[in-house]
């Protein structure tokens, strides 16, 4: 690493970072531990390193970020879905919003996933982008300086440690292998798992507008967070809305013996099976997730209704 990055030097630095944040797995930390190193052994300049992948890093962010503004929420559903934990990833993120707003930009960095998945929803919910270049600056001159510092600091630990590579290169390509096929395979077990437990009969689009048009007394509940109707602010006809979070503390709200079809706009109709799932533990009966959730149904060319819950009210407190 350390005899590449001298060679090849800022523009290695530059396509190294901004590979990463546009959300390739090619980690950049030991990259930016060796530019320390190197840093320190006077081979590098300090400056000259954090400007680079700085603009590489702010370049990178602000593509996604337009893109989310552009494409809005079915763009964080995309970088979802491939993601290894798809499941919770934008439920997750739009959380993180609401808490911390604009700061969440300071630590997404260090969040495996939110790296990616920050910049889009930050255009998404319309940041202005003079707010979001200030966060986000400020977020990778952490992120970026950290490994860079503690590389220039440990330089003499980094070029033993390069001596011990090339003594057991093959041990150590061995253990770094191992050690992420491992992990790969536990975060699919995990996925599996989880899968397994939401596996459960769903309601199709058609059957629903069949109840509806029969006049049944059907309860559609809708569970998505609320950041959702600030970028889509609509809802199926005759749903009301708990979002999953506060389902447990307002399930009293929705009326007894009547068929629940709940419903979101999430991969697998994972956090729709999930609210099935709890509601049935809460002692409710025939309740069934929506397939395809709200986008299945719009496929079906069927009507939904706009509705104001408030959402511009979330959105200014998350991006003001």
């Amino acid at each position: 690493m350390l005899n590449f990055l001298n060679t090849y030097g800022y523009l290695l630095l530059f396509a190294w970072v901004f590979v990463e944040q546009l959300g390739l797995p090619l980690p950049a930390i030991p990259a930016l531990l060796a530019a320390g190193a190197l840093i320190g052994n006077g081979q590098l300049n300090f400056v000259y390193v954090l400007f680079w992948t700085m603009v590489a890093a702010l370049g990178a962010d602000l593509i996604w970020f337009e893109i989310g503004r552009r494409k809005g929420l079915p763009i964080l559903s995309f970088l979802c879905r491939i993601s290894l934990e798809r499941d919770s990833c934008v439920r997750q993120t739009k959380s993180l919003f609401v808490r911390h707003g604009a700061n969440s930009l300071l630590i997404a960095k260090f969040i495996p996933g939110l790296s990616t998945v920050a910049p889009p929803l930050a255009g998404i919910f319309e940041m202005s982008v003079v707010r979001f270049l200030v966060f986000d600056g400020i977020g990778n001159l952490l992120w970026l300086g950290l490994p860079i510092i503690v590389g220039y600091f440990f330089r003499d630990q980094m070029s033993k440690f390069e001596t011990l590579y090339h003594t057991g290169s093959n041990y150590v390509i061995g253990i770094v292998l191992v050690a992420l096929g491992g992990f790969i395979a536990w975060k699919y077990w995990k996925r599996r798992e989880f899968l397994r437990l939401l596996q459960m009969e769903r309601v199709i689009a058609d059957d629903l507008k069949r109840l509806l048009d029969e006049g049944t007394d059907v309860v559609i509940l809708d569970i998505r967070h609320p950041l959702d109707f600030a970028g889509d602010p609509h809802i199926l006809p005759r749903a009301m809305h708990i979002p999953l979070d506060e389902l447990n503390s307002r399930h009293g709200e929705i009326p007894d013996n009547r068929e629940i079809v709940t419903y979101c706009d999430c991969p697998d109709e994972a956090s729709a099976a999930l609210a099935a799932k709890r509601l049935i533990g809460l002692g409710r009966k025939n309740v069934r997730p929506l397939a395809g959730g709200l986008s299945g149904w719009r496929d079906k060319g069927f009507d939904t209704h706009p509705v104001d819950l408030g959402s511009k009210e979330r959105l200014e407190q998350v991006t003001v």
